[in-house]
């Protein structure tokens, strides 16, 4: 956001449902057909949510109160620096997109040959602790920033550690092994429609026409993309039936039985009690 604006940096996050539905297409954990209407839904489905996001971000409208109060609203500054660097700023975010979408990417293929969510978690957890703690050491140097105390920092600290981290990670682990990475994230603009409303509730934040229609639209996506991620998934009948499995041939004493195959089709196995014959030496 230094080299950039708020409001820029908000419209590139919501790219992320985008930007994994690409990376799950290449990698092949997505499959579309645009013969099938499911298939279809996901594509349109993920543009209609991210479309409601950036109505979100970048529209405002007319302030509507749903609260009668005379809370103070919160301004930001809106001056920009010349020397704002857009093209530097633009790269970042777009790294910061793609790391993120491939987050998703890589646990969902950890999830196939590792399927221990809760495991996964604490490793996730443990690592990325490891790695803060030696960036912090090096980029921080007030030790003064480490103390804790039994403060608003200490609940914001505990509750994105385990809410945010913990739980979160947990989740996102079963959802995606379930329905994959493109579901997960689809749900990510979810968030600026609960930040908008517990803002507007707590904080006595204005809304904007723009923040409702944004919602409106972003819920539109998300069922559009529920529904055609429904359709993929298989029922335990019709993967039977897809599979044509074939039993076995059980003799009964020797006599003939009926066993019926895969296909549901009647198989007579004749009385083989007489074809083959031994004599004695």
């Amino acid at each position: 956001m230094k080299f950039t604006t708020a409001t820029y940096s908000s419209a590139f996050v919501n790219m992320l449902p985008a930007v994994t539905f690409i990376m799950a297409m290449i990698f092949r954990l997505e499959k579309i057909n645009l013969k099938q209407i499911h298939s279809v839904a996901k594509l349109v489905g993920t543009a209609i949510t991210v479309g409601g996001a950036m109505v979100m971000t970048l529209y405002k409208g007319p302030i509507i109160d749903f609260v009668k109060s005379g809370g103070a609203t919160h301004h930001g500054t809106t001056t920009e620096s010349a020397g704002q660097h857009w093209v530097s700023g633009t790269v970042a975010l777009l790294g910061s997109i793609v790391g993120w979408s491939s987050f998703f990417i890589l646990q969902s293929f950890t999830l196939k040959k590792y399927p221990a969510e809760l495991s996964l978690t604490a490793w996730i957890c443990f690592m990325g602790t490891v790695q803060d703690a030696g960036l912090s050491f090096i980029m921080v140097r007030d030790l003064s920033a480490w103390k804790i105390g039994f403060d608003s920092r200490l609940l914001a600290a505990s509750y994105s550690g385990i809410v945010c981290s913990g739980i979160a990670y947990y989740v996102q682990g079963i959802v995606s092994r379930a329905r994959g990475p493109v579901f997960v994230t689809a749900f990510s603009p979810l968030c600026m429609i609960i930040t908008a409303a517990l803002g507007a509730f707590v904080l006595n934040e204005k809304v904007h026409l723009g923040s409702i229609l944004g919602a409106i639209i972003i819920v539109s996506g998300l069922y559009t993309v529920v529904w055609g991620k429904s359709k993929d998934v298989k029922t335990p009948e019709l993967e039977e039936k897809g599979n044509g499995l074939q039993e076995l041939p059980i003799t009964d004493n020797g006599r003939s039985m009926n066993v019926v195959d895969g296909a549901a089709n009647a198989v007579n196995i004749p009385d083989l009690k007489n074809t083959f014959s031994t004599r004695g030496t």
